[in-house]
């Protein structure tokens, strides 16, 4: 199951990524393939009951809009990272690294506020199963984008 997720979320997030014009387009790309698919894995993999499903639903909505503009910095903080590879001072290293702290913490108050937000419409072993699946997710895509990225001074 983890490869068939770990092919799924980087397949959509490559194959998206190829056809968008600029960075604002590819990012809102990228977003709208990967949420259609995201959503079909988190079907597949929750598996809810009927008595349930439309509140998990309306919850996931609530929380993949907020998710995502926390993803879109994410993403604009790389582009960052990649057009000024070549002459990062201290000074936009500082930025760069505080705007990843940043973000990190902020998707961490997400995921406590929707936890609770989750247990409430379905129960605690679903919310923290969906947590658990959204993390695995994000945390693959995650790890192969720091694999293509170069490091600081790396040539």
């Amino acid at each position: 199951m983890k490869k068939l997720i770990f092919f799924l979320t980087v397949g959509l997030f490559y194959s998206a990524s190829i056809l968008a014009q600029s960075v604002d387009d590819e990012i809102t790309l990228i977003q709208a393939e990967f949420g259609m698919g995201k959503r079909q894995l988190v079907d597949a993999v929750m598996d809810l009951p009927e008595s349930v499903a439309p509140l998990f639903w309306t919850v996931y909505q609530e929380y993949e809009a907020e998710r995502q503009l926390l993803s879109r910095e994410r993403l604009l903080i790389i582009n960052n990272y990649l057009e000024n590879y070549d002459s990062i001072t201290d000074e936009l290293a500082n930025t760069l690294a505080n705007g990843i702290l940043k973000n990190d913490a902020a998707l961490a108050k997400l995921h406590a506020r929707y936890f609770k937000r989750f247990k409430k419409a379905t129960s605690a072993r679903d919310a923290a199963k969906f947590l658990q699946l959204d993390d695995y997710i994000h945390n693959t895509i995650r790890n192969s984008i720091q694999q293509e990225l170069p490091f600081i001074d790396e040539y």
